[in-house]
């Protein structure tokens, strides 16, 4: 199955779009677009046409133009539980590619859909087809549907695959709205910071020299700060722009980098308990999932690797695997990476046992959901009080350090 979802898995070239100039037989001057590879294949065309082709030129890119909507995760989850029901009720797969193609609201998923669809009426397999579309679906969606084409089970597979999809995203919401509301904590109090150092701070400065009198430490230390922010603000928002980017490119391009940052994500308090709770949910409903549908045990693990979210759970599971393919028995390669709750080991080996591995594993995934979605709640319900604490603190510090002067200035009068 690993060498087929190996070879679906193909690039799709585009041609790109050329106009062109003719005249026909009767010397009518003609004008048009054509899709092709190249100037030589349009000017061939042309003439299979009865067109003499006078100009050929690619046709620039529109800068103006509307954009088509990206794909979402959700679209394909949408879309993989539109077509499940659909043949559940007995419509054929083409007609029911068709209607939930036309249908769709974003028209870059009725392209694709469209497109996939005419690739399969001229003979390939949906998971080839699929495959042609690795931005959108993974290896896991490829296999199940390849593993549904080959044992006649693709009605009940799509719906495996949609039950997946729609959990996974759910998850991915929860355990993002838990890292974005920190970092939102933290943007809005240094903007905040920034604005008051950089535009109201010099106000009262100027009011202060003045003065003829010695202002209070805590004054002068927010207007020393305030002129390092004023002299150097470009500086400042510029490195902090730019370690943002270096540490997104770093992940992206450095395993290492990776590593090193999933593993102090994990470490980070609250947050890290809900990424350790999130990547053991999707380790367990990948697993399970793949299992359920008759996917070998040893061959499912790359792709529940790659569903982990986190690197440090993504090794460990290649290592599992390793373990695995030479007969260790999954919880015992489980508990040797000391990464997984003992619980989880626990339930692992009772469903190794039993032969309900996979009912097991569905079991774990429906308890650390829930635990992300409860820690979510409570983490929400304690970061709400903290921004008042937060916020008002640091603007009370402000504003204490510039009223200081004039409460002194007030106590001599």
């Amino acid at each position: 199955m690993a060498q087929a979802t190996k070879a679906v898995k193909k690039k799709v070239k585009v041609n790109p779009v050329f106009i062109w100039q003719g005249t026909n037989k009767e010397g009518r001057r003609l004008k048009g677009e054509e899709s092709a590879a190249s100037i030589n294949e349009v000017k061939a065309i042309l003439r299979r046409r009865s067109i003499n082709p006078i100009k050929v030129k690619k046709k620039p890119k529109d800068l103006f133009a509307a954009r088509k909507p990206a794909i979402k995760p959700s679209d394909i989850a949408v879309f993989s539980r539109m077509l499940a029901t659909m043949m559940s009720a007995g419509v054929p797969l083409m007609q029911s590619m068709q209607i939930i193609g036309e249908g769709h609201e974003n028209a870059s998923m009725q392209d694709m859909i469209l497109a996939i669809k005419g690739d399969v009426e001229s003979g390939t397999s949906l998971a080839e087809s699929l495959g042609k579309f690795p931005l959108y679906f993974d290896d896991l969606f490829i296999s199940l549907v390849h593993a549904g084409e080959q044992s006649g089970t693709l009605e009940t597979l799509l719906h495996e695959i949609a039950a997946y999809k729609e959990k996974t995203e759910a998850l991915k919401a929860k355990i993002k709205k838990a890292l974005v509301y920190p970092t939102a904590i933290i943007v809005v109090a240094f903007v905040v910071t920034a604005i008051l150092m950089i535009f109201v701070i010099p106000q009262f400065e100027a009011l202060f020299t003045g003065f003829g009198a010695d202002l209070p430490g805590l004054t002068k230390a927010v207007i020393s700060l305030s002129q390092v922010f004023q002299e150097y603000w470009w500086i400042i928002f510029g490195s902090i722009i730019g370690a943002v980017y270096a540490i997104m490119e770093g992940k992206r391009r450095s395993r290492k980098v990776q590593h090193f940052f999933d593993r102090m994500l994990l470490k980070i308090p609250v947050i890290g308990i809900i990424q350790k709770k999130g990547a053991i949910a999707r380790f367990a409903r990948t697993f399970s999932t793949m299992f359920k549908a008759g996917v070998p045990m040893v061959e499912a693990m790359v792709s529940v690797a790659g569903a982990t979210g986190n690197i440090v759970f993504s090794d460990a599971t290649m290592v599992m695997r390793d373990d695995v393919s030479t007969g260790t028995q999954l919880n015992v390669a489980m508990k040797e990476t000391h990464i997984f709750p003992n619980m989880v080991v626990q339930m692992v080996a009772i469903g190794e046992e039993s032969g309900s591995l996979d009912a097991m594993l569905a079991k774990v995934a429906d308890f650390f959901e829930q635990e992300v979605d409860d820690a979510v709640d409570n983490m929400t319900a304690l970061m709400e009080p903290m921004i008042m604490v937060v916020l008002g603190g640091l603007i009370g510090t402000l504003v204490i350090a510039m009223y200081l002067p004039i409460f002194k200035l007030g106590a001599v009068v």
